[in-house]
């Protein structure tokens, strides 16, 4: 068996794996964040900042071919880390069938102990989120092109941005763990280091959730308009 199908089936390997597309699926979360808080800058540049990534890459690509690659590669990152998360979880069940009587929480995080229901909620909403902002079949005022109106069209629907909230919410939980985990595997997890290493995840989780619960939020307000 050549080595890499051997580190595949490892679990190692398949940390590995969960760890990386973590990696990528991070930064495109930061940086579409910083995209978005574009929108208070306004319509015009917000929607020339959206016309900016379907242009991106010309003249050598074509319309939006670097925006379908993008999310070719954002999407077999999302399935491997699922993949990888299923893999290492029924990993850990099979190691100990029996569950631990008392879990102690130093050793765990709320994060953690939501990791799969918030992996879930994350996935459902990916799905809704490219059918209200990319497709527009579920925005009836969804105007191609127009980033700026669709955004405001979208999030002047009270329970749309209810369940956005959550979806936030639950990717900062989701990113809280990651680099919580991350920054335990690098040896940051015995006092006194252990503080600073859960007030950098936190810190982090609480900028990117709160960037993001903004947008809607100014909107409803009437900030964004």
């Amino acid at each position: 068996m050549p080595r890499w199908q051997t580190l595949l089936r490892s679990l190692v390997g398949k940390k590995a794996i969960m760890a990386l597309t973590g990696v990528i699926l991070f930064l495109f979360i930061v940086l579409h964040l910083l995209g978005n808080l574009k929108v208070f800058e306004g319509p015009a540049k917000f929607d020339a900042y959206a016309a900016g990534l379907r242009t991106f890459g010309a003249p050598f690509l074509g319309p939006s071919q670097f925006l379908w690659v993008a999310r070719i590669v954002l999407l077999a990152s999302v399935l491997a880390h699922i993949w990888a998360a299923v893999a290492v979880t029924r990993a850990s069940w099979a190691a100990r069938p029996v569950g631990y009587r008392d879990l102690a929480l130093t050793e765990t995080t709320y994060a953690a102990r939501t990791m799969r229901w918030g992996g879930v909620i994350i996935l459902l909403y990916v799905v809704y989120h490219l059918l209200d902002f990319t497709f527009g079949t579920v925005n009836p005022d969804f105007i191609p092109g127009d980033v700026y109106h669709n955004v405001l069209a979208s999030f002047h629907r009270v329970p749309v941005v209810a369940v956005y909230v959550v979806a936030v919410v639950a990717v900062g939980l989701h990113i809280y763990h990651g680099l919580w985990s991350a920054l335990q595997t690098l040896g940051l997890h015995r006092a006194p280091v252990d503080r600073w290493r859960r007030g950098v995840a936190g810190a982090i989780a609480a900028a990117i959730t709160l960037g993001y619960i903004a947008i809607p939020v100014s909107v409803l307000a009437g900030v964004l308009r």
